[in-house]
């Protein structure tokens, strides 16, 4: 930092309140001059009253000494009242000079006969003179005081809202804020994105209107940041402008560039010094903030390595059953079909055939997954009539059905739900492939459609052995399997019901799994009911 950027001026005192004290301002020359005044016009008055009073006390006749005292005091109010040193040593001579003029003998005259007089005034002006400064290193100790405790809550109030931040734009506009208030200019703010230096964000001081009266300079910015990786905060800037430009960085990285508005007078000492302390608790933030941020990026990255290994894993397991099985019969027909009978060859094209529909399905889940964790899936909405939905999904089932009982209820002719019918279907044939696969033969399945408030309730229930207590809030997670004794797990990637959940909660409704009674399992699905309007 320049010297010329640093020099600073003695302010005054004030009680911090809801304003910045104004000993936070660097006083201009004009400001210099009534700040002269001011104290000029304090020393007269309190002299003249003190003189008043002391007249009183000498027609009184009271002695020279407690005249004296009078004086001393108003040499203490007048240390405390200016806010230049100054002023309080000249009132000291000139409370010595107005004694000898009013109250010695001859009387308003500067002689003086007695010779005590020049020793006393000798000891009143050194008592003044040291009364004086004692009560301003006190003013001044409480003006240091009170900048401390004015940096403190600044910086208190400025990490509470760090805290509280939880994004970069957050963070900048909390610290932008806080110097703004803190030294009633313009500020801006130039972020690093990707390592380049980003356009300015202008936080206008009050009363001023942002981006209009002030546009920071973006290439002194860029270089403050190239200069600000160095170590150096504030910048001997040559491209003409006024302003201060002020690298926020900590030890590791620079995170952007704050400027500001400093065309009418510089930063002096203290606001410089304050400004670095909000930046580097900026910095810190920022800092944490990427610390969080690539922590959730490394585990969500690591998250989606573990799902792919999964997918890989149950993928590769599950898809060389049904193919071997598919390639061994095919190989059967092709090599032996002469010797099979026409009812070992119908089991064999029925297990291929079986097989081929898992594989079609499983493919067909693995997209449709693909495309909801990439956020790609698009809805047709439209309004379906429920029970033609439910028959196409039954036409879609695997014929191991044959080996069940599958029945249908509809509680109420013409049961309309607002729908993409392709993925709704996908939906039962999820749920009804479960039932079938995982219950004994002979079980019964029953799909039940009916209305639910304004919305259409379908459910799939079968008298299987149910699923475990335990295991019913993991069944819709992806990947997840339970062994023989839940839906979606023998031969599957378990993404069946993850991907039926997926579906349902995309369009407006809720899958849920309860108990069926006596035993069994129940899964129902709710999806946005659509009025019926019959044209006579």
């Amino acid at each position: 930092m320049s010297s010329q950027e640093m020099s600073g001026q003695e302010m005054g005192s004030q009680e911090m309140g809801g304003q910045m004290p104004y000993w936070m301002e660097r006083q201009s020359g004009e400001e210099r001059l009534k700040g002269n005044i001011r104290d000029f016009l304090i020393c007269v008055a309190v002299l003249a009253g003190i003189t008043a009073l002391g007249w009183m006390f000498y027609l009184l006749g009271f002695s020279d000494a407690t005249i004296i005292t009078l004086y001393l005091l108003g040499i203490m109010i007048i240390s405390v009242g200016t806010v230049y040193r100054a002023w309080c040593l000249a009132a000291s001579v000139a409370a010595v000079v107005v004694f000898n003029f009013f109250f010695t003998e001859p009387r308003f005259t500067l002689l003086a006969y007695d010779k005590e007089y020049p020793v006393t005034f000798l000891i009143m002006l050194a008592a003044a003179v040291i009364t004086g400064t004692l009560a301003g290193r006190l003013k001044d100790h409480a003006r240091r005081s009170a900048r401390t405790a004015f940096r403190t809550r600044i910086l208190f109030e400025t990490s509470q809202l760090l805290m509280k931040a939880g994004s970069r734009r957050a963070i900048v506009d909390a610290a932008a804020g806080q110097a703004v208030k803190m030294l009633n200019r313009d500020v801006a703010v130039f972020l690093v994105q990707d390592g380049s230096m980003g356009r300015a964000r202008v936080f206008a001081a009050e009363g001023n209107a942002p981006g209009k009266r002030w546009k920071p300079d973006w290439k002194t910015a860029e270089r403050t940041y190239l200069w600000g990786r160095s170590g150096d905060f504030f910048q001997d800037l040559g491209s003409g402008t006024k302003d201060m430009y002020i690298a926020i960085r900590n030890q590791s990285a620079v995170y952007g560039v704050m400027a500001v508005r400093t065309q009418e007078r510089a930063l002096d000492e203290f606001e410089a010094s304050i400004l670095l302390s909000l930046l580097g608790e900026c910095a810190l933030a920022l800092e944490n903030e990427k610390n969080i941020r690539e922590k959730k990026e490394a585990a969500v990255a690591a998250e989606n390595e573990r799902l792919r290994s999964n997918l890989l894993r149950s993928i590769s397991h599950d898809l060389r059953t049904p193919l071997t099985s598919i390639s061994g019969n095919a190989s059967n027909l092709l090599s032996n079909s002469g010797e099979f009978d026409e009812e070992t060859k119908k089991r064999l094209y029925a297990d291929i055939y079986e097989d081929s529909v898992w594989l079609i399905n499983l493919v067909e889940n693995l997209l449709a997954v693909t495309r909801i964790e990439q956020g790609r899936v698009e809805l047709h909405m439209t309004a379906e009539l429920v029970e033609e939905v439910v028959e196409e999904a039954l036409s879609h089932v695997s014929r191991m059905d044959e080996e069940h009982t599958l029945s249908t209820e509809y509680r109420e002719d013409f049961l309309m739900a607002r729908m993409d019918a392709r993925l709704i279907v996908q939906v039962l044939v999820n749920l009804i492939d479960n039932a079938v696969k995982y219950t004994p033969k002979g079980s019964h399945i029953r799909i039940c459609c009916g209305r639910q408030g304004d919305m259409v309730r379908i459910q799939v229930a079968d008298d299987g052995p149910g699923i475990p207590d335990n295991q019913k809030e993991h069944v819709f997670e992806m990947f997840y399997t339970c062994g023989a004794q839940g839906g979606d797990s023998r031969r599957s990637t378990g993404l069946g019901l993850y991907l039926c959940r997926a579906i349902v909660h995309a369009h407006g409704g809720r899958l849920t799994l309860t108990d069926n009674e006596p035993h069994g399992a129940v899964f129902t699905f709710t999806l946005p009911r659509e009025e019926v309007v019959l044209h006579e």
